[in-house]
């Protein structure tokens, strides 16, 4: 499938996700009259704020939009989408430097859930003194 930056697009969903992918065109698209449009390799853009000596301003992070499927080509519903954009430059490349690796990336499993244990008494003590210190500071409005 050819994958030129045009190809490269961003989909805003309904439901606030922000994805970019490539939407394919031509006879590697679904039929016009199909409630579904197919999408390659979707990735979800994730902004994470960040501090800087300028202010506060948003980390863009790429993650796998399907992470409990190998698949590389879905359909999306039509009707969960409200708008689909060219991708930046700059977003196509940061793109093209994740989805080289997409089929490498871990399936997620339920084996990667974190495990649970009772903490003992000891650790429990300790963590409920630590939250009374916390509680009793005093509070400052700066």
């Amino acid at each position: 499938m050819h994958q030129n930056v045009d190809n490269i697009k961003i989909i805003k969903l309904v439901n606030g996700d922000d994805i970019v992918c490539v939407l394919p065109i031509g006879k590697d698209q679904l039929e016009d009259k199909s409630p579904l449009i197919r999408i390659i390799k979707p990735l979800q853009i994730k902004y994470v704020p960040q501090i800087t000596m300028q202010g506060i301003k948003d980390y863009i992070a790429l993650t796998k939009w399907a992470g409990y499927t190998p698949d590389t080509i879905m359909n999306l519903p039509k009707d969960k989408i409200l708008t689909i954009t060219r991708a930046s430059e700059e977003m196509v490349k940061s793109y093209h430097h994740i989805a080289k690796s997409y089929e490498k990336q871990k399936v997620v499993t339920k084996n990667d859930r974190y495990e649970q244990h009772e903490l003992s008494d000891a650790e429990n003590e300790e963590l409920n003194e630590i939250w009374d210190e916390f509680k009793d500071e005093p509070k400052t409005i700066h």
